[in-house]
């Protein structure tokens, strides 16, 4: 839906209407959801996860070695259909997707990072594991509808901050929201070994946090510790407002398009998603 609205609301910018050339742009969105939906799959194997949106997740139902070669199979065809669009620069920026992701999740995995390290290391693992996925597919939908260089970047920025957003509110919600409104446990990014933003803003507090996010939680007692210290300071707080500066970054972007029904969706997606937090 993102993907669609951005790239009706460049279509009105530039007041391109040829049919071809939307039929393409669905293809990315299509393209995006199945390389998502992939990844859904593979981060369940990863994670051990048992639910998934409310329901038995993928790997247990299957298991693991066909749910590992079913998120291979899906992101394959994904690749072969945008092949099949012959467009080589949306071709690249669809396997730069793909890179990220990937990436994305082998930083999750290495804990090398120091403590100073470690924001920027969030945020970089951020970008790349979530934003990066509507970053790529709104600068290729911009790319079909013939944008110039400057208007592409507009495309890029307008989904990296609202992915990065995205994933800041998610991180809220991790700590505030019931198992059943998530559809998935709740704290499962502590039990996951995972300090999140919400955590790292906390170890400014409480310092002694340092050394449970060092050792990923493992120890007993340490994700209760975590998740009191996290309510006990400023860290949600914190985070609730970086996710605010990056939709009020999103629609900074979204204003340098012409007025148009579906910019005004994406004004209200934008605002919608800090709604989330609520």
């Amino acid at each position: 839906m993102i993907t669609m609205c951005l790239a009706k609301a460049i279509n009105c910018h530039l007041n391109q209407i040829s049919s071809d050339m939307i039929e393409k742009q669905k293809k990315v969105a299509q393209v995006v959801e199945m390389i998502h939906t992939a990844s859904l799959v593979h981060d369940d194997v990863i994670d051990l996860a048992e639910s998934r949106r409310n329901k038995s997740s993928a790997n247990v139902v299957w298991g693991q070695k066909r749910s590992i070669v079913a998120g291979d199979f899906v992101v394959g065809r994904a690749i072969e259909i945008c092949a099949a669009m012959q467009s080589d620069p949306v071709f690249e920026l669809i396997t730069k997707m793909v890179a990220d992701l990937v990436n994305g999740e082998l930083m999750q995995l290495d804990g090398s990072a120091t403590e100073d390290e470690r924001f920027a290391h969030y945020l970089e693992k951020t970008f790349k594991k979530t934003a990066s996925l509507i970053a790529y597919s709104c600068q290729s939908v911009s790319v079909l509808a013939g944008a110039d260089s400057s208007l592409q970047n507009i495309a890029f920025q307008f989904g990296r901050q609202l992915g990065m957003a995205f994933q800041l509110v998610d991180d809220v919600l991790d700590f505030v929201a019931t198992s059943a409104q998530l559809g998935k446990p709740a704290a499962a990014d502590l039990r996951l070994g995972l300090a999140t933003a919400p955590v790292l803003f906390a170890a400014h507090k409480f310092p002694e946090l340092n050394p449970l996010i060092q050792r990923r939680f493992n120890q007993p007692g340490d994700v209760e510790t975590a998740f009191y210290l996290v309510h006990r300071s400023d860290g949600l707080q914190r985070t609730k407002e970086l996710a605010s500066q990056y939709c009020d970054d999103a629609v900074t972007k979204l204003a340098h398009l012409s007025p148009s029904s579906y910019q005004q969706i994406l004004y209200t997606l934008t605002h919608e998603l800090l709604n989330r937090m609520k």
